[in-house]
């Protein structure tokens, strides 16, 4: 199935389709390793169930590390304006709203995050927010396409 006719949308198609593309030289024996370190075969479908618990509990590590950060920052380090912990309603409402892709936000970051929690709290989980969003979209496309719903694997 292909999702898209540009050149864009059919490089994205190979590369959620495991193809060959021009990274992959580069990229390839970086993601073995980490599926190596991981115990993951590549090759093993996924059903529907395992699929989804691994999103929530991803996205429940996410919540967690992000709020910890927050209430945390007065013992971490880049926090040269020497911040406080975030208030633990703050903290919280921050945390979901990143993990949910909302991003919503009730302060002014320079004067509330240390540079760490605003690096790699609030940075990442904006990255990874909207890549669990795509590889969910994804994985709905592909349970679509499938004939058998007792996996979420194959080609777009």
């Amino acid at each position: 199935m292909i999702l898209a006719t540009r050149p864009f949308g059919g490089y994205m198609t190979r590369v959620f389709n495991g193809e060959r593309t021009f990274l992959s030289p580069i990229l390839r024996p970086v993601e073995f390793a980490v599926y190596w370190c991981c115990g993951v075969d590549e090759t093993e479908e996924q059903s529907w169930r395992t699929y989804a618990v691994a999103m929530l509990f991803f996205s429940v590590a996410g919540f967690v590390t992000l709020y910890a950060m927050q209430r945390l920052q007065s013992s971490l380090p880049f926090n040269p304006q020497d911040q406080l912990g975030v208030d633990p309603v703050l903290a919280f409402n921050t945390s979901i709203s990143f993990v949910s892709n909302t991003n919503w936000q009730s302060y002014v970051p320079g004067a509330t995050m240390g540079y760490l929690v605003q690096m790699a709290g609030l940075a990442v989980q904006n990255f990874v927010s909207a890549a669990v969003g795509i590889v969910l979209a994804v994985a709905l496309i592909r349970g679509g396409a499938k004939r058998s719903a007792s996996a979420i694997s194959g080609s777009i």
